[in-house]
């Protein structure tokens, strides 16, 4: 007799409640078609701004972007059709790996599709048997995915805590061959970023290696937006890998993976989620690479998005509102009590006209409900003051109508 076991349907529908389903029942802010939503708020005579996406320095409708991604369509094709290794690449690609490695002060860059995909690949593909991978424990899912995937330890050490990764260190260091050390550049749930001066140092002294996840950090940190590095005035070259993506400050879509030359040249021919995956589409490399020219050209847009972070991190907590460790660089997360809550000032703030969708239940724990501003060098500071208002009188209006919400209480 066959077992009574549930059907493939009702297990999935058991697992998106579990995910919390029930929250997004009355109201759903996600999956928006923002190009439908732009069109109805300007139909309307409302104004129209994104805090959602990561295109922190205002660049993915400039002309110089599109036009270097229309040359590279016109001139390449639609997709290079397979892998860079079996298939051969277009010259295009290495000369813009070449100007990005030149760019970050590292020995050489490759790319691959995905950025999630790198730091799967990358980190299953280093390390094996006898190895150890120590990671912060709010770094991106795709880390703690390669962290899991493969044939060796991983432990995680407390957030931004540099003296629970030494004791980590000290306690665990003689008892493995290699040890990998994990952290991200710019946090993007927390905008909060690690003591680089200090991690190195650490590193260096247990002879570990270091993998910095800069996906936020590079066109973000720093004075001229070569990332953490160079905020710190660090050599880029003391830190083993770097792991980027195309998708942020480069306004297109992929990863790449920063190292030594002769690591990068090792990584060309072995890294399975390069070799057996198909090569930048040429239309995503020439808007990277007209990204990279134009961040190279003009340094000061970063200085904008600098001034942007900070007015809204400063008007933010003058308001009463929780930014919880947000140094203000690119990305300042607001805190709310509830679920509920948060839904609330979202929907307030799409009727609006402002996306801002809320992170409630996965990606954060329960208890620290969000919505995450992610700030571009294009947002106005006119823009910037009328969210927060918003922001502020829909979530104090919320207590008023549920005494037992409070409202959040300022940051650091």
């Amino acid at each position: 007799m066959k077992p009574d076991r549930p059907s493939f349907s009702a297990v999935s529908e058991r697992r998106f409640r579990l995910a919390g389903k029930a929250i997004i029942e009355q109201h759903n802010p996600y999956f928006v078609p923002v190009d439908a939503q732009k069109d109805l708020c300007e139909r309307n005579a409302v104004p129209y701004v994104s805090f959602a996406h990561y295109d922190y320095l205002g660049l993915s409708r400039h002309p110089q972007i599109i036009a270097g991604a229309s040359a590279a369509l016109h001139m390449l094709g639609s997709s290079v059709g397979a892998s860079r290794l079996v298939g051969g690449e277009r010259s295009a690609h290495r000369a813009f790996e070449n100007d990005l490695a030149d760019f970050l002060g590292v020995g050489g860059a490759m790319t691959l599709v995905s950025g999630y995909l790198a730091n799967v690949t990358l980190i299953n593909h280093l390390m094996g048997p006898r190895d150890l991978v120590l990671i912060d424990e709010l770094a991106h899912n795709s880390i703690f995915v390669g962290a899991k995937s493969g044939r060796y330890d991983y432990v995680t050490f407390a957030h931004n805590d540099l003296d629970d990764l030494e004791a980590k260190l000290g306690e665990l260091r003689a008892s493995y061959r290699h040890v990998l050390v994990v952290v991200e550049g710019l946090y993007s749930m927390d905008g909060d970023i690690p003591d680089l001066p200090r991690l190195v140092e650490l590193k260096e002294a247990h002879d570990a290696w270091l993998l910095l996840d800069e996906a936020h950090s590079y066109g973000v940190l720093g004075a001229t937006g070569r990332g953490i590095c160079e905020h710190f005035d660090i050599d880029p070259k003391r830190v083993e890998l770097t792991v980027g993506t195309l998708s942020k400050s480069f306004v297109s879509s992929g990863g790449f993976i920063c190292a030594e030359g002769g690591v990068v040249d090792w990584l060309r021919f072995t890294l399975p989620g390069f070799v057996y995956s198909v090569g930048l589409a040429p239309a995503t490399l020439g808007s990277a690479h007209a990204a990279l020219t134009y961040l190279r050209n003009h340094p000061e847009r970063v200085l904008e998005l600098h001034e942007k972070s900070a007015y809204f991190l400063n008007r933010s907590r003058a308001a009463g509102l929780n930014t919880g460790d947000a140094l203000g660089y690119g990305v300042v997360p607001l805190l709310f009590d509830t679920p509920q809550q948060t839904m609330l000032v979202s929907q307030a703030l799409m009727e609006a006209g402002v996306y801002a969708p809320p992170i409630v239940q996965i990606g954060v724990p329960k208890d620290q409900p969000r919505i995450r501003f992610f700030i571009s060098a294009e947002h106005s500071f006119e823009e910037i003051d009328r969210t927060i208002s918003i922001v502020a009188e829909t979530a104090a209006a919320a207590v008023d109508s549920h005494p037992t919400v409070a409202v959040a209480a300022a940051g650091h």
